[in-house]
């Protein structure tokens, strides 16, 4: 018997006419780039994080790409991060011009250990790059503690995590950057790529907004060299619209979640661990990626 890990037909059913209704109305009016349906988006996140900041962006690897540049690393420069992560993780350290400096990682939650960030950072080390990886967090005090002591930033990997907690910490909400992919199989995923970037601090959120269009704040004024990196608004308008139901579908993926888990106890199956303090989003998930 096989048993699917996400069925997106089914959760589509449950919006097509609202998310139908609204695509429609896009096309009528042609407004497709950096709309109101986008800013919604944008302070719907920092508001669900607890940050002033909210950048839609056109992808979840662009967005640790434009964290990255807003560090304006120089030659050398490190960002320490966890080797056991999708590719994006170190490509966006490499393409905006820094160095992956790698840490180990734990073997029950295959999180990068913060009890070892200290033996790899440097003089060279810029920021750390903590993923909370299959939507469990990694713990922000421990994180925040090393990052204050080395006066670094942290740029939160939190593709996998909206929504996730640790001891009441939301994913995104404690690094100087929380970066977020909308791709569709992710828990709150969008009809094609999308991102968001959240930021503290006012003028590194001025430095992604200004990269994402090419580098320039005003039209074909361009200040410095950024992507073509921005959010459309038939994405912003799914991604508003399935916002209003991720509380649910988050307590739904975590009760299949206890399903299998007190159906395994007992047998020689190894069940995802979940970490006192965190609402892990994404047990079944990572009970596969890790057999």
């Amino acid at each position: 018997m096989s048993v699917g890990m996400l069925n997106l037909q089914a959760q589509f059913r449950q919006i097509r006419e609202e998310v139908l209704a609204e695509v429609t109305q896009i096309f009528e009016t042609q407004s497709f780039i950096l709309g109101s349906r986008g800013k919604g988006l944008e302070e719907k996140m920092a508001a669900l994080a607890g940050v002033p900041y909210g950048i839609g962006v056109s992808s979840g690897t662009d967005a640790l790409l434009l964290a990255v540049m807003a560090l304006k690393p120089k030659a050398g420069d490190e960002v320490v991060t966890t080797p056991y992560t999708f590719f994006a993780t170190a490509s966006s350290i490499v393409r905006g011009g820094a160095k992956p400096v790698f840490v180990d990682v734990d073997e029950r939650t295959f999180n990068a250990r913060a009890d070892q960030l200290e033996s790899v950072v440097t003089p060279r080390t810029r920021a750390l790059m903590p993923v909370h990886l299959f939507g469990q967090m990694v713990d922000p005090a421990k994180w925040t503690a090393v990052a204050k002591k080395h006066n670094l930033l942290i740029i939160e990997d939190a593709a996998q995590a909206v929504g996730a907690t640790f001891n009441g910490v939301v994913a995104g909400g404690f690094g100087d950057f929380g970066c977020f992919s909308f791709y569709p199989t992710k828990n709150l995923g969008g009809a094609g790529d999308g991102g968001m970037v959240l930021a503290r601090d006012e003028n590194l959120a001025h430095d992604v907004r200004i990269n994402r269009v090419h580098g320039g704040k005003d039209r074909y004024y361009h200040d410095q060299i950024g992507i073509c990196g921005r959010l459309d608004e038939l994405q912003a308008a799914v991604l508003l619209i399935k916002f209003k139901h991720l509380e649910t579908w988050n307590k739904r993926r975590r009760a299949l979640a206890k399903l299998y888990n007190d159906g395994l106890t007992g047998t020689p199956a190894v069940t995802p661990f979940e970490e006192p303090g965190a609402v892990h989003l994404s047990s079944i998930r990572s009970a596969r990626a890790a057999s």
